[in-house]
């Protein structure tokens, strides 16, 4: 039986320290003082649940959204929206270019381009692409002892409609000897 008493205190302080954590996490910083409870007072007080909160420490944080352009859209067009590298060497440095016009009638402006992993580097133009003008999207591919057939891809954001473009490259990275 005293066992089960044990057993019966260690959950009240753990309910206990697990409500003051949740109400310490919706009050504003600062010192906290505690004023201990009589008997008389705790079985006066009714105990109510904390409120709830959207925190999940199992799930990390939402990566922040890649800005979409504002005012007037355009489009742009590439040359060839797919590259493949052929047989490549682990380790080694692919280089590419990919060549677009912006076909529109509004200068392009490239907000972003991420590669889909570490090893596809984008370098886009900084810069308005007037109407007509052409421009580069080059693309730096280091397989490291990546093997096998790759795919990799290239999401560029522009004042385009939709407003993210995707291009791709493959390879087959041979095993260094």
């Amino acid at each position: 039986m005293k066992e089960n008493i044990k057993i019966a205190l260690l959950a009240v302080i753990a309910a206990t320290t697990i409500f003051i954590a949740a109400s310490q996490r919706n009050q504003p910083s600062g010192p906290t003082t505690f004023a201990p409870l009589s008997a008389a007072t705790a079985a006066a007080s009714p105990v109510t649940a904390a409120p709830q909160s959207t925190f999940d420490p199992l799930t990390p944080p939402a990566a922040p959204a890649t800005p979409v352009p504002t005012g007037p859209s355009t489009t742009m067009a590439f040359a060839n929206s797919t590259h493949d590298f052929g047989k490549i060497m682990q380790d080694s440095d692919n280089k590419y270019a990919f060549k677009f016009t912006n076909t529109g009638n509004e200068p392009l402006v490239i907000t972003n381009a991420v590669g889909s992993c570490g090893c596809t580097v984008p370098d886009y133009p900084k810069h308005p692409i007037k109407p007509g003008e052409t421009g580069e999207i080059k693309i730096e591919y280091k397989p490291g002892k990546q093997e096998g057939m790759q795919n990799k891809t290239v999401t560029i954001t522009a004042n385009t409609e939709p407003a993210q473009t995707v291009v791709n490259i493959t390879a087959n990275v041979q095993k260094a000897m």
